[in-house]
């Protein structure tokens, strides 16, 4: 697990807004363009998501060695719509990088995973998986309203905060064996 994994579970609600505070910060001249730059650097490296299509989302569910389900953080933060809250997966070991809200996740079987992802593909959200660092933790299930690596992108333009990677389902398989 990504050694930052942990403080980002510990403080999301903070980080969150931390991340959107600073993309605002792309609007403001002369260090607005500063700003883009080092944010999408950060994406590159540090924290960002991967946009899947629903049969790359269920061929992670199928890899990973654990799956729990839990409240959708950024739905959770900004309330812009009215999207089921409960629609974030987090996989394998990276439940414990939400010890603080360990209450609110909870395991489930792949079958109820994949049927979760299905029910939010029927209602218009996308799927997305998110890293940190070389770690992959969580698939979500977003709208393009709460979802701030969305935001990010289209308002802001991180472009670097939420990207298509053809080759995601196998980098997490090997990420599964390391």
């Amino acid at each position: 697990m990504h050694h930052t994994l942990g403080l980002y579970g510990k403080h999301q609600h903070h980080i969150l807004h931390l991340y959107l505070t600073m993309a605002k910060l792309t609007r403001v001249p002369l260090i607005g363009r500063l700003v883009r730059l080092v944010a999408n650097f950060y994406a590159r490296l540090g924290h960002s998501g991967y946009s899947l299509t629903l049969t790359e989302a269920e061929q992670i569910i199928d890899i990973a060695n654990t799956v729990s389900l839990g409240p959708c953080s950024c739905r959770a933060e900004y309330h812009n719509c009215r999207h089921p809250v409960l629609s974030e997966i987090i996989l394998g070991d990276s439940s414990e990088t939400y010890v603080d809200r360990k209450k609110e996740f909870h395991n489930v079987s792949k079958n109820e995973a994949k049927k979760v992802l299905r029910q939010a593909h029927q209602k218009g959200l996308t799927q997305s998986i998110m890293r940190c660092g070389d770690h992959f933790y969580a698939l979500c299930n977003c709208c393009s309203c709460c979802c701030l690596p969305t935001r990010m992108r289209q308002s802001f333009g991180i472009n670097l905060a939420i990207v298509r990677n053809a080759n995601v389902v196998q980098d997490f398989q090997r990420q599964q064996l390391d």
